[in-house]
């Protein structure tokens, strides 16, 4: 699908949803960068966080969640870590590939793969009890939805964006 840009909030958020689905790109941020890619997403909550699930993209060295494993690029943010060093140097381009099938997301960053949780398992469900994401009831609730890339007030660059559906 075609990406749009979502007036509201700026995110670019695709047309078409999707369920299960395998993704690669890559991105490259300026100083002190923050962006993210979700999927999942639906329009029920005012902004795109409050009910997608997201990988972080970060500037490690120069934002302060770079400080924290689980808000570092390449972690699904909040949930799962990523080792802070995995992100290249600021102005590189770093690879993702994220895959989804049921409430099952595996994320790879940089060729390591940093997340594998599903999303219908009582692990996961209570680690999301147990963060700020509680006070969201419908967060990480959908197995369909949009893929939004997130506008978050400082410069980030996407390419190379491929997306298979898996049947």
């Amino acid at each position: 699908g075609m990406l749009y840009r979502n007036a509201a909030v700026g995110d670019l958020v695709s047309d078409q949803q999707f369920d299960s689905f395998e993704m690669t790109l890559e991105w490259k941020l300026g100083e002190k960068g923050n962006s993210g890619i979700f999927w999942w997403a639906n329009e029920g909550t005012a902004v795109i966080y409050e009910n997608a699930p997201e990988m972080q993209v970060l500037d490690n060295v120069g934002h302060r969640d770079g400080l924290s494993p689980l808000t570092s690029a390449g972690a699904l943010y909040g949930l799962s870590p990523a080792a802070a060093m995995l992100a290249k140097p600021l102005g590189e381009w770093n690879t993702v590939r994220i895959m989804t099938h049921g409430g099952r997301v595996e994320i790879w960053f940089n060729g390591v793969k940093t997340a594998d949780a599903n999303f219908d398992s009582k692990e996961l469900k209570d680690k999301i009890a147990a963060t700020k994401f509680k006070q969201w009831p419908t967060f990480g609730k959908s197995r369909r939805g949009h893929i939004g890339l997130q506008e978050h007030e400082s410069p980030v660059w996407y390419r190379n964006i491929k997306i298979r559906e898996i049947k």
